[in-house]
């Protein structure tokens, strides 16, 4: 890797949500304080709305850090879940092993907890990421443990963080009573390119570059036309390009290495995706964090399998593919063992690596755990209790594993 050519202590782009990164522009500063006046206020709650990839979970990873110890708090990431699942995730969160109760049961132990922890002197704070995807049902669940109180105050203090369309299901008809409990709500917009050069350095010098300025002044106005000021989206254009300057051996990043991050990429202008999007798919979510030029060829595969079985697969062009837990990534592996930001995959004209995004449960190739792993026809890599199976279409010679191939592990595989 390029840490000792750079001289770095650690990656300074990944993308999973580490607090110690926060650069806290004045955007990302507000939205914290907003999170934390939901502690002050005894009737506390919030909603964040941000475009994917715009640091709402790394904010809410922050000031998580900082809560007191008094305050006890229930964070639910998994929001595509029915009522009873979701009461049922918030009480594991409380400590609770409520799988055998019925409805009725689960709210009336939640109550009852509410109560006593108020009792005790103690706060409670709910926090829901990826709340756009939670049904009306389950917001009015939400609404109706926000209405949990004593004579004098409220008991439950909540956050809900979503992308922008949780603001169009929170005004619907139907949510007029929660909505009118909100006490503030934010939207977490994207940086200038002054805030995008500063959010690279801060990055740069968390990760132990000090003062010294790695990439070159010229270059921010090329990065901020291809990302928008997205953190996200930033992250993975700088470290694409950190390789780009690694492998021409140089210890600092120029224009050219942007340019040959972007063609690798496969990306185009922010605003020329941004607007497509809107035009053509106003119903569909917004861009991946690295849009695909469909038309480009498939140089590989990955199939992914579970207790033998293959339940999806998914044609792999050159770029980056982010795997992880949650809706927002390339591929999304919905299992409570795989991590929310697993890994990824950076698939290049004649090779792909695979590498550990800093999850919980990591990634293992031939049963032994790493960090960064190249990827040769047929390697089978283990993700909790799912296993990600690379086939390279150029070793292949182009053709597809049929009903009658048998896949590495040695499970027969249907067609597909």
């Amino acid at each position: 890797m390029y840490l000792d050519l750079f001289k770095l202590k650690e990656l300074p782009f990944r993308l999973s949500p580490d607090p110690q990164f926060l650069y806290l522009s004045k955007q990302h500063a507000r939205a914290k304080a907003y999170m934390e006046s939901t502690i002050w206020f005894t009737d506390g709650f919030v909603v964040i709305t941000g475009e994917v990839g715009s640091g709402k979970t790394t904010v809410i990873e922050s000031f998580l850090r900082e809560v007191e110890a008094d305050i006890v708090v229930a964070q639910i990431n998994q929001t595509q879940v029915s009522a009873v699942d979701f009461l049922q995730a918030v009480l594991v969160q409380f400590g609770f092993a409520p799988f055998k109760m019925k409805k009725g049961e689960l709210i009336a132990t939640l109550n009852q907890f509410l109560v006593e922890q108020y009792a005790a002197g103690r706060k409670v704070l709910l926090i829901v990421d990826e709340a756009q995807n939670l049904s009306l049902r389950v917001l009015e669940e939400v609404r109706l443990l926000s209405g949990v109180e004593t004579t004098k105050d409220k008991v439950l203090r909540i956050i809900l963080a979503g992308q922008p369309e949780l603001n169009d299901k929170l005004d619907a008809p139907e949510l007029v009573q929660l909505a009118q409990r909100i006490r503030l709500r934010f939207h977490l917009g994207t940086l200038s390119l002054e805030e995008l050069q500063a959010y690279v350095q801060h990055r740069l010098e968390v990760a132990g570059a000090g003062d010294r300025q790695i990439f070159a002044a010229e270059a921010f106005a090329e990065m901020y036309r291809y990302t928008g000021g997205v953190p996200r989206l930033i992250n993975t254009l700088c470290d694409t390009a950190m390789m780009a300057a690694y492998t021409s051996d140089r210890n600092s990043v120029s224009v050219e290495d942007i340019i040959t991050a972007i063609e690798e990429l496969r990306w185009v202008e922010f605003g020329a995706r941004t607007t497509h999007a809107l035009r053509e798919e106003p119903d569909e979510a917004p861009p991946p964090a690295t849009p695909i030029d469909g038309s480009a060829p498939v140089v590989a595969r990955i199939l992914v399998s579970t207790e033998g079985r293959t339940v999806q697969e998914l044609p792999l062009h050159v770029g980056r593919i982010i795997v992880g837990r949650t809706a927002d990534n390339d591929l999304q592996i919905d299992s409570r063992f795989v991590s929310r930001h697993h890994c990824q995959l950076i698939v290049s004209a004649q090779s792909c690596m695979i590498e550990d995004l800093n999850s919980t449960n990591g990634i293992y190739v031939k049963s032994k755990r790493v960090r960064r792993q190249h990827l040769n026809d047929g390697d089978v890599v283990v993700i909790g209790k799912h296993e990600l199976i690379y086939l390279d279409e150029r070793a292949r010679g182009g053709g597809r594993p049929h009903f009658t191939d048998t896949l590495p592990g040695g499970h027969p595989e249907e067609e597909f």
